[in-house]
C-alpha cells in the first residue's frame, strides 16, 4: 500500500484530483483531506499561512502522517490532499517509513493565472484573497530537487491528472 500526497497551491485541484483518486481509482483507499484536520481546532486554530503557525503547522502534519501510515498499513491505499511542501515532508517520510509502506509526493503545479482564477472562484472556501493566493503559489515556485515531482496540470482536466498522478507511483 502506499500513501499519496497530493499537493501543490490553492486551486491547483488538490482535492479533486485526490477525490478521483480515492473514490474510483484506487480500491481500498482513505481520502484524508488536509484541511479538515486545521478545521479540528476548535480554540487557538491560526490561518495556516501566517508565520506564527509553524508550531501548529508541524503538530498538524504530524498527526495527518501518523493516521495516514496507520490507514496504509491496515491495507489502504491513503490519498492525502494538502498544501504540503517539501518543507513537511520529514514527518511523512517517518510515519510511511515506520509503517513499512511506500510514499508518493505529487506536487501539482498549473500556471499562476490559472491557480488564481480556480482559487479566488471557489465558493464556501475560506482562502480566496488574491494576494494571499499569490503567496502560497510563490511557495511552490521553485521546489529544487522537488521539481521531478511536479505535475503541470494547466491543461489537463482532473481525469487526466488523477491519471497522470498514478502513473506516478
Amino acid at each position: 500500500m502506499h500513501i499519496i500526497l497530493v499537493s501543490g497551491p490553492s486551486g491547483s485541484g488538490k482535492t479533486t484530483v485526490a477525490r478521483i483518486l480515492a473514490q474510483s481509482r484506487l480500491s481500498p483507499s482513505v481520502h484524508l483531506h488536509t484541511d479538515d484536520f486545521y478545521a479540528a481546532i476548535k480554540q487557538g486554530a491560526l490561518a495556516p499561512y501566517l508565520p506564527e503557525a509553524h508550531e501548529q503547522n508541524q503538530t498538524v502534519t504530524g498527526v495527518i502522517a501518523r493516521a495516514a501510515a496507520g490507514y496504509a498499513a491496515g491495507g489502504y491505499n491513503t490519498v492525502v490532499d494538502g498544501v504540503i511542501g517539501p518543507w513537511f515532508l520529514g514527518p511523512y517520510e517517518k510515519a510511511a517509513k515506520a509503517a513499512g509502506v511506500g510514499l508518493v509526493y505529487v506536487v501539482l503545479r498549473p500556471d499562476r493565472q490559472t491557480a488564481l482564477e480556480r482559487g479566488m472562484s471557489r465558493t464556501q472556501h475560506p482562502l480566496t484573497d488574491r494576494q494571499i493566493l499569490n503567496q502560497v503559489y510563490d511557495g511552490f515556485a521553485d521546489l529544487g530537487p522537488y521539481e521531478k515531482n511536479v505535475l503541470d496540470s494547466t491543461g489537463l482536466t482532473a481525469e487526466e491528472t488523477a491519471e497522470a498522478v498514478l502513473r506516478l507511483r
